[in-house]
């Protein structure tokens, strides 16, 4: 019976093992581009999206997480308030259980106006380091990373007491440095592929 305990207890650790390995990229970490496929079958392009905006925010977002899905409209919203302002908005879908047609389904239905890419296999979220949804990250035309964490400080909307995302573009619209104080993320785990480190 110990033994059987034993062998459990190990294989989950072993199933967490993957994402805990990870090196998550924060404030001052350059990081990777990519090429992925929008919803739309576009191509989404890092260095593309940032090329002739002044910062980009990467947002690894899910379908089914409910608490990406209490982020949808305030996801929208801001990518509408910072529109006009060189600050272009990519949704990522990393999950290995949510493929491409829900992807766009979704996108479609929240009205979502920015691309949302999908991942394959998790590359994208694992050059990251990204573990939840929603997960941002803020990145300059050189790729610097300038943020890294949470939209705001609650998934109920009306409990907001701090929305993070939006006082670090506000910051950096100022010409200011964003808080070095830089909450982590909360939400649903990404699901990733398995033995994504041996791909």
């Amino acid at each position: 019976m110990k033994t059987i305990i034993a062998s459990i207890l190990l294989l989950a650790v072993t199933s967490i093992g993957t994402a805990g390995d990870l090196k998550t990229l924060n404030a001052g970490d350059t990081c990777p581009g990519f090429a992925l496929k929008n919803y739309d079958g576009t191509d989404v392009v890092l260095d593309s999206v940032l090329k002739g905006n002044r910062y980009a925010v990467v947002m690894f977002i899910a379908t089914q997480c409910p608490v990406s899905n209490a982020y949808n409209g305030r996801m929208a919203d801001l990518a509408a308030a910072y529109a006009g302002k060189g600050v272009a908005f990519v949704a990522i879908n990393s999950n290995k259980a949510e493929p491409a047609p829900e992807v766009a389904e979704h996108a479609k239905e929240h009205g979502f106006t920015f691309p949302v890419a999908k991942d394959p296999g998790n590359v994208v979220a694992d050059s990251f380091g990204a573990l939840v949804t929603p997960e941002i990250f803020v990145v300059d035309p050189g790729k610097t990373i300038l943020y890294h964490g949470r939209i705001d400080d609650s998934r109920k909307e009306e409990k907001v007491t701090k929305k993070d995302l939006d006082e670090a573009l506000t910051a950096l619209l100022a010409g200011q440095k964003v808080s070095a104080d830089q909450q982590r993320a909360f939400g649903c785990t990404i699901k990733r592929v398995e033995e994504s480190g041996s791909r």
